[in-house]
């Protein structure tokens, strides 16, 4: 079972890997003649991957450079690909931002507006089989000593605040055992939104933690049976900031936020499932911090 020193370990051997960052020529703005931007694998590599190529047009025509996309096998890869520098701008989950920030130097930029919230926060849900008896966390799940499954251990809405949720409900999930939250029965880690969505529908798992827009599209697309998992518990989140690396200056970071901020195409912000982007800072992670640091899953920077 992975936990947070394995997913440190293993970004490191990637970084070592790596080597050194590759150099790559400037625009006028600061922004390389070659973009590379690290998506994290929130679904599967190959459907994110497709998923943004419209947004790398779109990139490739408003700043006039060529831009490549890269999607890691997992989370900790594409930290890696920062902190080695290999990539220059990424889409991450509040998690992954605030453990990646503790190994390169990174900058904020924009978070989508979600379409349900109306706002730039999202939603993770604990979810389980609709047709299961399970209807409270603290009494069903948690004190019952039943099964759960997260989804990737650096995912903000199916790891940490689910974490949270059943620490609220009576768990004492571990900070140094990951995959221990006693009374819970087994837990495993799924790698993503979609199996663990498909872990709840087998019954491997009695309960799951899920991003709920992700589930939605999940049903819309016909892979999860609409109304075959029910919400017993949700919180709000942080939308997952594009940030990029602080070493590219404040001329690209103006010219990248203003590229994001200037969408207009209805198509492509639904693609990016964005109502809209708007700017954040360091402080709007604040929450995300100190969570990840109280259950374990972030180490405090000496």
């Amino acid at each position: 079972m992975r936990h947070f020193l394995l997913v440190l370990l293993l970004a490191t051997s990637l970084i070592t890997a790596c080597g050194s960052p590759v150099e790559t020529a400037v625009n006028g703005r600061g922004i390389p003649e070659k973009l590379r931007i690290g998506l994290i694998p929130n679904i599967s590599p190959e459907q994110q991957r497709a998923k943004y190529e419209p947004f790398a047009t779109y990139l490739e025509r408003r700043l006039g450079v060529a831009v490549e996309l890269f999607v890691a096998s997992d989370y900790a890869g594409v930290v890696a690909a920062l902190a080695g520098g290999r990539i220059d701008l990424a889409y991450l989950g509040g998690l992954t931002y605030v453990q990646a920030e503790q190994q390169v130097q990174l900058t904020p930029l924009v978070t989508e507006v979600d379409h349900a919230t109306d706002s730039p926060q999202y939603v993770s849900a604990v979810v389980v089989r609709a047709d299961s008896p399970y209807r409270n966390l603290k009494e069903d799940i948690v004190a019952a000593g039943k099964s759960f499954a997260f989804g990737d251990v650096s995912s903000t809405s199916g790891s940490l605040y689910p974490r949270i949720m059943l620490t609220e409900a009576g768990a004492t999930c571990s900070p140094r055992r990951v995959d221990e939250c006693p009374p819970l029965g087994k837990v495993t880690f799924t790698g993503g939104h979609d199996a663990t969505a498909q872990a709840v529908l087998s019954g491997q798992a009695d309960a799951g933690g899920v991003e709920l827009r992700i589930l939605r599209r999940l049903e819309k697309e016909g892979k999860v049976p609409a109304g075959k998992l029910r919400v017993i518990e949700e919180r709000r989140v942080q939308g997952y900031p594009w940030v990029m690396r602080t070493a590219l200056g404040e001329p690209a970071r103006a010219a990248l936020s203003e590229a994001f901020t200037s969408i207009e195409d209805p198509a492509l912000l639904d693609l990016m499932r964005a109502k809209r982007y708007v700017t954040v800072t360091a402080a709007d992670y604040d929450e995300v911090r100190r969570t990840a640091t109280d259950l374990g899953l972030l180490t405090v920077k000496r």
